[in-house]
């Protein structure tokens, strides 16, 4: 084993029995950690079981939300691998801070779920009336090429030469429907995607608000318990 892996093997040694200590002064703190038990299930507690730590944890704070992201323990290969190792990091302090933003914009501007749900339905009020104005313009410019094809037909019934400038108009009128057709599909990407996005924030205040009530409950408990 390399040198360079001893001293990052000590390092990690460092971080872990600091997280314990921290872990240690959890009920003093009332911090809370969430982290996934052997079955898979996310779980959120006052302290995380010594087997689990090495697999990364959030801590959260009283208001269920996450303050710090700390990643799972590195495999040897890994340690290795100081490109890894930073990369690693760097992702967790993104996540971190990505998580954080996100909880504290939504305790912003949000009180309950209805609130976001109230959003949600003004937001795509608004695109599927564009989305509907799109469509009656597609309407308009097929009925448009119809009765322009439907009059060339009648021409040419009657033994008359369609001008050129005639079926030119046709031309423009199917090459705007093509642009019409491009714009409702992005405006129905479009929202796809908002209804996504919203649909995660109701998931992750329903989160939070769940932990701040787990956070109570263990509270109780812990008071109501004999010393």
């Amino acid at each position: 084993m390399t040198l360079r892996l001893h001293s990052l093997r000590r390092a990690l040694v460092w971080v872990l029995a600091c997280g314990q200590l921290f872990l240690a002064g959890a009920a003093f703190s009332q911090k809370l950690y969430r982290y996934s038990d052997a079955q898979g299930k996310v779980v959120v507690d006052f302290q995380v079981p010594a087997d689990r730590i090495s697999l990364g944890y959030e801590v959260l704070n009283s208001k269920g939300m996450v303050v710090n992201v700390v990643p799972r323990e590195l495999t040897e290969e890994e340690l290795e691998s100081q490109e890894m190792t930073e990369k690693l990091r760097r992702e967790a302090v993104a996540e971190q801070q990505r998580l954080r933003d996100w909880d504290e914009s939504l305790m912003l501007r949000y009180s309950t779920i209805e609130d976001i749900k109230d959003a949600q339905r003004r937001g795509l009020g608004n695109l599927e009336i564009r989305l509907s104005i799109l469509r009656g313009n597609r309407r308009s410019l097929k009925q448009e090429v119809e009765n322009y094809q439907a009059q060339a037909a009648d021409k040419e019934r009657a033994g008359h030469e369609v001008e050129v400038e005639w079926l030119r108009k046709i031309e423009d009128l199917r090459g705007e429907i093509v642009n019409v057709d491009k714009d409702i599909a992005k405006r129905q990407q479009e929202i796809r995607e908002i209804s996504g996005e919203y649909d995660a924030d109701i998931k992750r205040f329903r989160m939070l608000l769940d932990v701040v009530e787990l956070r109570r409950n263990l509270s109780a408990e812990r008071a109501s318990s004999p010393r």
